[in-house]
């Protein structure tokens, strides 16, 4: 049996990595500070933990001295309350967010990590495109490391980063146009996308959405495919795949969402925010209504978040795995060994 994180000789050997975690969070600290951010400290409960249909959040509960209970949740992401602060009145803020997702526990997810969030006010999509580029090449600066590897892939983290729409990357990786089954506002085509799936040899269940097929094949066929050799920037998700993405202006059928991709991991994920209310209330009850088809549950939806949209300037904004960039940037093996205490084992 593995000995426990705790053991002197493991502790002893993971020590040096642990060491890393500190400085590349220094490092980082600095730089957006030198940029003129505001660090926040967003709280962990919330009313609602993100209104998304695969997002799975642990749920607790208030006891008020009176005796009367309330149900809240561990956030699973400090986005809510981060676009509260900048209705608010704040520009350019950061989080070293502690951060819950059950369900979630494998090489690369655990379900307790740290996500470093970040938001531009009145800024476009790409200046926080080249902030997510930036704080990737500061990471390796601070480790000294060359080449960031992980399962056989490596990526050169300092090199030009690759840009490539999500369509060009069906296209490229999967042969499948993926535009021709969107509709001009964005909904996915069912029956168009399962036809062009079987004939690449995708087994299409007769429950699958056109949600579940597009995630079939971006796992099998596109995300081992990016980030080799130099990082990937997947852009412009279709508007179905990205709900708190606003449209582009110049294709009403994809969103201004892009993630970083590395060594076919997913590092980062960000947004050209959307701030209308009403098209954002619309959005999360189709993915709640997605949740309690699928998992028989549904989260309630923070009306005062909705409120505050109605207030917050145009932004933009990223969530990125920190403990993931601490991994690739130390050369560790797997997301325990960066984390000081991993959760406990099962009795």
């Amino acid at each position: 049996m593995d000995s426990p994180w705790w053991d002197r000789q493991k502790h002893a050997d993971r020590r040096p990595v642990l060491e890393a975690r500190g400085r590349i969070k220094k490092a980082l600290r600095a730089r957006f500070e030198e940029q003129g951010f505001t660090e926040v400290e967003c709280g962990l409960l919330a009313a609602s933990p993100g209104n998304e249909a695969h997002l799975h959040a642990f749920q607790t509960e208030l006891i008020a001295t009176g005796g009367e209970r309330r149900t809240l949740y561990l956030h699973t992401s400090p986005e809510f309350a981060s676009k509260k602060l900048l209705a608010a009145g704040e520009t350019k803020i950061f989080d070293f967010a502690r951060v819950f997702r059950n369900r979630e526990q494998t090489g690369t997810h655990v379900p307790e990590f740290t996500m470093l969030e970040w938001y531009r006010a009145n800024e476009t999509y790409d200046s926080v495109i080249a902030d997510t580029l930036d704080v990737v090449r500061i990471a390796a600066d601070t480790t000294g490391l060359q080449t960031f590897s992980h399962r056989g892939k490596a990526c050169d983290p300092r090199a030009e980063a690759q840009r490539m729409s999500v369509g060009d990357a069906f296209l490229h990786h999967a042969g499948i146009d993926l535009l021709k089954t969107l509709s001009r506002s964005g909904e996915g085509d069912r029956e168009a996308l399962a036809y062009a799936a079987k004939r690449g040899g995708f087994d299409v269940a007769d429950d699958d959405t056109w949600a579940d097929i597009f995630s079939k094949i971006l796992v099998a066929r596109v995300e081992p495919k990016l980030g080799i050799g130099q990082p990937t920037v997947l852009y412009e998700y279709p508007r179905c795949e990205a709900a708190l993405a606003r449209a582009t202006e110049h294709d009403p059928r994809v969103a201004e969402r892009f993630e970083l991709y590395i060594c076919g991991v997913e590092l980062a994920n960000g947004f050209g925010e959307l701030i209308d209310p009403f098209e954002q209330k619309k959005r999360f009850e189709i993915e709640m209504n997605e949740k309690e088809r699928i998992y028989g549950e549904r989260y309630p939806i923070d009306e005062d978040f909705l409120a505050a949209l109605a207030q917050m300037p145009p932004s933009s904004g990223v969530a990125l795995g920190f403990d993931r960039l601490v991994m690739l940037a130390a050369g560790a093996r797997n997301l325990n060994d960066v984390i000081w205490t991993p959760i406990p084992r099962s009795p």
